[in-house]
């Protein structure tokens, strides 16, 4: 894995070595693109392995769409290569690269019957009519739809649109499976059941599929590995788990999730390392580099505790006034007035304080719980 400043984009970053032996289906050298004045790709350089789950994730206008068009070969970079397979795809076009793409619109047809949409990339290669019949039904058994080829698009739900929709990209068993924000229109329910169906469908066919996403749960929830991006550039890649926790910029850890980022310096005391704001005296892990530094906090990392409870089984405890509580289906969520300083904690079920606004807690984590972003990373 990667991640800025480290080992190079596609690389394998801190704590995990480069797996040598993985084949690499899709890599990006150099690639950049503008649309008349604005860079939309700045050098991108990314490998992707056979077989993966990679999640292009970032705000809008990141680029991510772009990589994803350049690598489907419906846009041309203006400099850079892009290899599937080890190939040069240099004036290959879309249809040779065994490839298929699932756009966010689906762009099924309203006039045909789901088979018929299913069917229609077979037709286009001239495959043998029994052999159709045969993929079609294949392909919808694989999204679990059987029983529903002689059906208009119209007369489907949202969710059976999705599915006939990956039906239709993957019932010619293409080796690169792209999807552009597919589930993006989705409630939130029906997206994480097609979450888990994505998830599925990877594990048995074993295809790589490069996904294109700005929402960070269904990143960290379905990709192998996730590239971060901002502004025409890769910032980071790693295991989601990896990026969460190990952030290589201010940018990636305010990103993802609802982080406190509390600017200061590190430096050594006799106890290991300490880091100061301004009043705050807080312990940091001892491996924490030393200098200027911002320290990430984040809620489900951090304990509420009873404004009188002894503290001392944590490393650092912190005195404050709840100014907002609410249940949210998992545990509550509470913000806690620190000096002046708005700290969010996320309790489970389990370990739920019943505390409402102007209750005094203690807001306390160990230094384990929290991660050192050099400054200037």
């Amino acid at each position: 894995m990667s991640d800025a400043g480290a080992p190079a984009v596609g690389e394998d970053g801190p704590g995990e070595p480069m797996d040598t032996q993985a084949k690499t289906m899709v890599e990006l050298r150099g690639v950049s693109k503008a649309f008349g004045d604005v860079a939309a790709l700045d050098d991108v350089s990314l490998a992707i392995r056979d077989g993966e789950f990679f999640t292009l994730l970032g705000p809008s206008g990141s680029g991510k769409t772009t990589v994803l068009r350049i690598v489907a070969g419906l846009i041309e970079p203006d400099a850079g290569d892009v290899l599937i397979g080890g190939a040069s795809m240099e004036g290959v076009p879309t249809f040779e690269r065994e490839l298929a793409v699932v756009f966010q619109s689906l762009a099924l047809f309203p006039h045909m019957t789901v088979a018929e949409n299913i069917a229609f990339s077979l037709r286009m290669r001239r495959r043998p009519r029994a052999a159709i019949s045969k993929a079609v039904r294949e392909v919808l058994e694989l999204v679990q739809l059987p029983d529903i080829g002689g059906r208009r698009i119209t007369e489907l739900s949202g969710g059976q649109r999705q599915r006939v929709a990956l039906a239709r990209a993957l019932v010619y068993r293409p080796r690169l499976l792209l999807l552009d924000e597919p589930l993006s229109a989705l409630d939130r329910r029906l997206r994480e059941d097609m979450q888990l169906e994505l998830t599925r469908l990877h594990r048995e066919l074993g295809v790589t599929i490069v996904n294109v996403t700005h929402d960070q749960h269904e990143a960290l929830f379905v990709s192998d590995r996730v590239a971060l991006m901002n502004a025409g550039r890769v910032v980071q890649v790693g295991h989601g788990r990896e990026i969460y926790d190990r952030p290589a910029s201010e940018f990636v850890a305010a990103f993802l999730g609802d982080p406190v980022l509390l600017a200061g310096d590190v430096a050594p005391d006799g106890r290991g390392r300490l880091f100061t704001a301004g009043a705050l005296r807080l312990r940091v892990a001892a491996d924490a580099p030393a200098g200027p530094a911002t320290l990430l906090l984040r809620p489900e990392r951090l304990h509420l505790l009873p404004a009188g409870a002894d503290p001392s089984a944590f490393d650092n405890a912190l005195p404050g006034e709840v100014v907002f509580a609410a249940f949210d289906g998992t545990g509550i969520f509470v913000q806690v007035d620190v000096q002046g300083l708005t700290v969010s904690v996320h309790t489970t079920m389990r370990d739920t304080l019943d505390v409402s606004v102007g209750d005094r807690v203690q807001v306390a984590w160990n230094a384990a719980e929290a991660a050192v972003i050099p400054r200037g990373a």
